[in-house]
């Protein structure tokens, strides 16, 4: 069916924020339309979605048991793109970013070249613009190439076509505290963001996973949780001394949670991110030394699980983002000394919330836009998506079957990779469908294209039964 390119879509029944069902018109790119009156009003019609009135341009999606969310938004992907295209291209990561429900990513900067000049970025920001699959935003690198010694060209990033907001040099720390005094210091003028990957490198050196009872066991060496933290407490009370915004990416252990619950007491305009493998794996997975479990921050125990979805819960922690990190077989089919740190993560992310947060009770759909799309647009200044689903508001929505259950096939995902750590498990959920700007990037669980052609792929693999689509 090739309805990817039709003007109006009519979702009938759906829940937003899986609250009580109602219709929705989506139209000229907005929200034109919420409840059956107004719909019909709309359509011109008092008889239904069509009625015989030659509503030709109008594709109904019947959505009884759907539930509407504001398009998806994440700060922390890797896109590859450009430099290791074997891996992943902003196509494919896109593409795949599509399928997991989201309309907006936040591409980091550790490519090759290094997203540190306002030319990369616009590269980066132009690549996402052609494949048209959700809206690419870059993230500017705080140091030259990565290397921490002296700022990269943070204004001329935020002057550029790419207007960047968030700048991070993910993959390392910004180790040095003066340059990242300087940093949080620059941003401030354009109302920029710091995003820190926190890892005290003197005390990772060499380290493989978390350092504890399993590490012992396995004769790895240790990344102890105190290289995360001591980062965290440093640039908390820089973020305050200067008086600039701060983001922790990847926050993976309960002192983490307790810092920056501590920070926010006192006013400090810090953020905070989790990502879904923190929520649910931990690091009795390393035993096996299968390096698909090998990830930066390492997984931890089962404490620091339980601790940073308390943190979720209670609004310590603000976003969930994927660190959607894809390598080549061959950088993780090795063994675990030499395996590539990083896992997918765009296409279950919405599966694993459900999962750890809603299904046990410890958060609701409306919770789920607030840390999945409201606050990580706000946080990287994304000013249409994240919106309400609301009349005159942009038409960038997911819908997702909460009934469904999925086995994960890594091989019929959208991403170029397969290091999925999920791999043969079931999740609960399902994307069903993807708008943006009021056009079907995702319909009945497939990619469809901007000429409206079915991409191929299925989200979740595509195993499960999907409301039904006519036009």
């Amino acid at each position: 069916m090739s309805s990817g390119t039709a003007q109006r879509y009519l979702l009938t029944g759906v829940a937003p924020l899986g609250g009580e069902p109602t219709d929705l018109l989506l139209a000229g790119g907005v929200v034109a339309a919420v409840g059956a009156d107004d719909v019909r009003a709309a359509l011109g019609t008092g008889t239904g979605a069509d009625g015989g009135h030659g509503l030709d341009d109008v594709v109904t999606v019947d959505g009884a048991g759907l539930v509407a969310l504001p398009g998806l938004v994440d700060l922390h992907t890797h896109l590859r793109e450009p430099g290791r295209e074997d891996a992943e291209t902003v196509g494919s990561g896109t593409r795949a970013a599509a399928l997991g429900g989201f309309t907006a990513v936040h591409a980091m900067a550790n490519t090759s070249p290094v997203a540190d000049t306002a030319g990369v970025v616009e590269q980066v920001w132009r690549l996402g613009r052609d494949a048209g699959w959700v809206d690419v935003h870059p993230v500017g690198a705080v140091s030259v190439g990565l290397e921490g010694a002296s700022l990269a060209e943070l204004g001329a990033m935020a002057a550029s076509a790419a207007r960047v907001r968030v700048f991070s040099d993910d993959g390392k720390c910004v180790h040095d505290p003066v340059l990242m005094r300087r940093a949080l210091e620059y941003v401030k003028a354009f109302d920029g963001v710091v995003a820190q990957h926190a890892q005290e490198p003197r005390l990772t050196v060499g380290a493989q996973m978390h350092e504890g009872v399993v590490s012992a066991e396995l004769g790895l060496a240790g990344w102890p949780a105190v290289a995360e933290e001591a980062i965290i407490a440093r640039d908390v009370l820089l973020a305050e001394h200067v008086g600039s915004r701060l983001h922790v990416c990847h926050l993976s252990t309960a002192g983490s949670v307790e810092l920056i619950r501590w920070a926010k007491s006192r006013g400090i305009a810090v953020t905070a991110e989790v990502t879904p493998h923190h929520l649910v794996l931990t690091d009795e997975l390393a035993r096996d030394y299968d390096p698909i479990y090998k990830v930066n921050p390492p997984l931890r125990t089962q404490a620091d699980v339980d601790a940073v979805r308390d943190g979720l819960a209670d609004g310590t922690i603000d976003i969930v983002a994927t660190d959607h990190a894809p390598h080549t077989r061959e950088d993780k089919d090795c063994e675990w000394g030499a395996a590539a740190m990083g896992m997918t993560g765009l296409e279950t992310a919405l599966s694993v919330v459900q999962q750890t947060m809603v299904d046990t009770g410890r958060m609701t759909w409306a919770d789920v836009a607030r840390v999945m799309s409201t606050a990580p647009a706000a946080i990287g200044r994304v000013e249409d998506h994240g919106r309400p689903i609301a009349v005159g508001e942009p038409a960038n929505l997911t819908l997702v079957d909460p009934a469904a259950r999925t086995v994960v096939v890594p091989e019929r995902q959208g991403t170029a990779s397969v290091n999925s750590p999920f791999r043969g498990r079931e999740l609960p959920g399902r994307v069903v469908a993807t708008f943006l700007r009021g056009r079907a990037t995702v319909l009945d669980g497939q990619a469809v294209d901007r000429a409206g052609q079915h991409a191929g792929q299925h989200a979740g693999g595509g195993v499960a039964d999907v409301p039904g689509v006519r036009s």
